[in-house]
């Protein structure tokens, strides 16, 4: 896929936008992009939409990427919707590349919107409900309940306020790798610690308050062993990247300084396996394919954005995609060796938990990032000779996993 390249990237700060509606801040990010890419509007051939929530939040459940570009003067172009739950942003761009790599154009439009945040908390914590199969959804929770079983859960180490169904399921499999592996809560609390000082630097992240170790230890709990700053928040925003194929970019005589490569750009769903075949988890299988098709390994790679919904699942990912041993990612947090600075620096946005989790603005959010670090723009969060970056990104749950899990590679 060498032929594509992003050559404009925009985003919204992410948090609690009651003021802005869906269109608002669809305008903002696709309006930055185009401006990112010197570009007008009327130059899109088409474009793709993700957004999960706005058909429970506001029963707009049907064209909802028409709406929102239309309101901004994008039409008489393709609109294609995506809904793949945490994974629509990032599936919204692969769509993008297939559609330029097809030939049926040149010059094509990614963006996710989310508008999650509602003061009707029970709607507003409810929207997850369906990320995974809801006719047996007590049957696979109390499935899941059971990963970690043999490691006992302190009393009051569960919050009697509303959560997101899905922390449950993340602390069960953080029991689950505690008994396997041996990792601890501390390196869950490194993690989250490291994400949250590297978010200080991200004028676009929704918290920018740093943590030690032992504050995010003392933090009100969500459920053992996660506490609150270990989790990320329920968010607003969008994000939107605009491609275009190698014909396009000598045709519109872009800035060659600034247009970044996609090397690879996998979508997999998941399967069914065993708990303890962790090579076969859909993330590992997933970059396998994408190191095939960008012609690198997990050495190579100078900088990752990954789905940490919490700082579980940066362990987890960080053992799928290579950058350690399975059953060393807690490890490897607790040395340093993912911050700024060290030898695989992961989430320098200060990922889900700190910058924010507007779903269908997430897998965006994360190429605007690299984006951002491969050109050197990044400031003090900047990773210092930044050459190929990795996105994962993944969404719902089917089984003992993400039902599906998306990868891009990007190089300058």
């Amino acid at each position: 896929m060498n032929d594509i390249y992003v050559i404009g990237v925009g985003m919204t700060p992410f948090g609690r936008h009651l003021d802005l509606d869906m269109k608002a801040l669809t305008r903002q990010a696709v309006e930055a992009a185009l401006s990112d890419a010197a570009m007008q509007k009327e130059q899109l051939e088409a474009a793709f939409f993700g957004n999960t929530s706005q058909g429970h939040m506001e029963g707009q459940h049907m064209i909802r990427g028409q709406i929102v570009l239309r309101a901004m003067g994008i039409g008489r172009v393709p609109v294609v919707n995506i809904e793949n739950a945490c994974a629509s942003g990032s599936s919204a761009f692969a769509l993008a590349c297939s559609h330029l790599k097809s030939g049926a154009g040149d010059v094509a439009l990614a963006v996710g919107t989310e508008k999650m945040f509602s003061t009707d908390k029970a709607r507003m914590f409810s929207v997850f409900d369906s990320a995974w199969d809801i006719s047996r959804a007590q049957e696979i929770r109390d499935s899941l309940m059971k990963l970690g079983r043999e490691v006992p859960v302190p009393e009051g180490s569960t919050s009697p306020n509303p959560y997101s169904v899905f922390m449950d399921v993340y602390a069960a499999f953080a029991r689950s790798h505690m008994r396997t592996f041996g990792t601890t809560q501390r390196q869950l609390a490194a993690v989250a610690a490291k994400n949250h000082t590297h978010s200080v630097h991200n004028p676009l992240s929704q918290y920018r308050l740093a943590y030690t170790i032992d504050e995010i230890l003392a933090a009100p709990p969500i459920t053992y062993p996660l506490t609150l700053p270990m989790c990320s928040p329920i968010s607003d925003g969008a994000a939107a990247a605009i491609l275009c194929t190698g014909k396009a970019f000598k045709r519109l005589n872009l800035d060659a300084s600034r247009a970044i490569r996609v090397l690879a750009s996998v979508v997999q769903s998941g399967s069914d396996r065993d708990e303890s075949d962790y090579r076969s988890h859909c993330t590992a299988l997933a970059a396998t394919k994408a190191y095939e098709l960008a012609g690198v390994g997990a050495a190579d790679i100078s900088v990752a954005e990954v789905h940490d919904a919490t700082a579980m699942g940066e362990i987890i990912q960080s053992e799928n995609l290579g950058f350690c041993e399975f059953g060393m990612g807690g490890v490897i947090a607790e040395r340093g060796e993912t911050s700024i600075g060290g030898r695989i620096p992961i989430n320098p946005s200060g990922g889900l938990e700190s910058k924010g989790h507007p779903v269908g603005a997430t897998g965006l959010a994360q190429i605007y990032e690299l984006v951002t670090q491969l050109r050197g723009e990044a400031g003090k969060r900047q990773v210092e000779g930044a050459r190929l970056a990795l996105a994962e990104n993944g969404g719902g749950l089917e089984g003992i996993e993400e039902a599906v899990a998306c990868i891009t590679i990007l190089g300058r």
